[in-house]
């Protein structure tokens, strides 16, 4: 099960091995160096130390599917289609269906319908803030049975309404643009006082162009934790 002491374990142990590496929103890690077969033994060791076992390459491939599927049916669909997550899951990624639900909840900590809820609330929050549609029309697009049923689900997951959102979100963007207008004028103020000060000089600034190259390998932090004691 995923947790911040899990969390905490798997960055401890890949600065351990000094690898230079990323661990994106859904726990998968991305690696910009090769990491030799000894280095990925090692981490494999360690991590069962803290009841952690990574995926392997294709486990992993399955995972992505899994969650690529649900996010492209959640947030690319103009209407929600009725569908059994499940069934389509297991025919695109080969997964047998019974394993779909326990595999998901090994890796990301939580059930598959709860990350299907925590989805359709990111578009909601999406359809609210730039498309500016009203919750009934988002109800229905996203079907939820009605209105009251949306704002529940939102309140569960988020633990604020959704007008509250709404309005914060508002806040937000105009305390972020009264930070920037007051931070310009400082810019300003600075750079006259430079070009005041040192007019007969050039001042230069100095652009990192080292760029990462794309990841060598990728392996999901083994979050089966549960699974070290199951019969499965």
């Amino acid at each position: 099960m995923v947790c911040m002491r899990d969390k905490l374990a798997l960055r401890s142990e890949l600065n351990k091995l000094g690898l230079d590496y990323e661990i994106s929103a859904h726990g998968s890690i991305d690696f910009f160096d090769k990491i030799k077969d000894a280095q990925l033994e090692k981490l494999t060791t360690d991590l069962l130390k803290f009841g952690l076992i990574p995926l392997n390459q294709a486990e992993c491939l399955q995972f992505d599917t899994i969650i690529e599927t649900i996010v492209e049916v959640v947030h690319y669909s103009d209407k929600l289609p009725k569908i059994n997550f499940p069934k389509v899951i297991s025919k695109m990624s080969g997964i047998d269906i019974n394993s779909i639900e326990k595999v998901f909840s090994d890796v990301k900590g939580m059930s598959l319908q709860q990350f299907i809820d925590c989805q359709k609330i990111e578009r909601v929050k999406e359809l609210l803030i730039f498309e500016g549609m009203t919750l009934a029309d988002i109800a229905g697009m996203l079907d939820y049975k009605n209105q009251e049923q949306l704002v529940a689900q939102f309140k569960k997951i988020t633990g604020l309404s959704p007008s509250y959102f709404k309005r914060m979100n508002k806040e937000r963007i105009d305390l972020t643009k009264e930070m920037w207008e007051l931070r310009k004028k400082d810019i300003s103020a600075h750079s006259a006082h430079i070009v005041k000060s040192k007019s007969n000089g050039v001042i230069k600034k100095k652009y990192n162009s080292n760029k990462k190259s794309i990841p060598d390998r990728k392996i999901h932090p083994g979050i089966y934790a549960s699974s070290l004691n199951s019969d499965i």
